[in-house]
């Protein structure tokens, strides 16, 4: 059994959690199993599939702008591929170099190898005679919670 999804109380879907977290959320009675596997049990509970919160949650969050920048997170966002030649990437480059001003932002990032982070150095892509093979753009939620 891989994870366990989690309705709010309204039913909407929040997240998935693994069976070990869903049987300590059994346990202290903030969720109820709502569906589960027939003729499994855990101890006292059935084998849950889908969990229901006790009490709603508000999810303001997820209407907002979007998840925060992370370097994890443009990690995720390109697949581990370098933005400029496609190889693995380990490392985070800033489109307008932070020395020029540029931010820790989802459109000035991007996922790069060691190697091109490297050659580009403290230029634009245009002035080291580099092009991204994508446009970076922010992720949604629902993009980061699909992962």
């Amino acid at each position: 059994m891989g994870a366990v999804l989690v309705l709010n109380a309204d039913l909407g879907p929040l997240h998935r959690v693994t069976l070990h977290h869903a049987i300590r959320m059994l346990c202290r009675r903030v969720a109820v199993v709502h569906e589960s596997e027939p003729d499994i049990r855990i101890g006292v509970f059935p084998m849950p599939k889908v969990l229901r919160l006790v009490s709603y949650v508000v999810t303001r969050w997820r209407f907002s702008s979007g998840p925060a920048w992370s370097r994890g997170g443009v990690l995720r966002r390109d697949g581990c591929r370098c933005a400029y030649c496609g190889g693995e990437a380990f490392t985070i480059d800033h489109i307008l170099p932070s020395s020029r001003g540029g931010r820790n932002t989802w459109l000035n990032t991007v996922a790069a190898c060691a190697a091109c982070n490297q050659r580009k150095g403290d230029r634009t892509p245009a002035e080291a005679g580099m092009r991204l093979r994508f446009e970076p753009k922010a992720p949604s939620w629902h993009a980061a919670v699909k992962r």
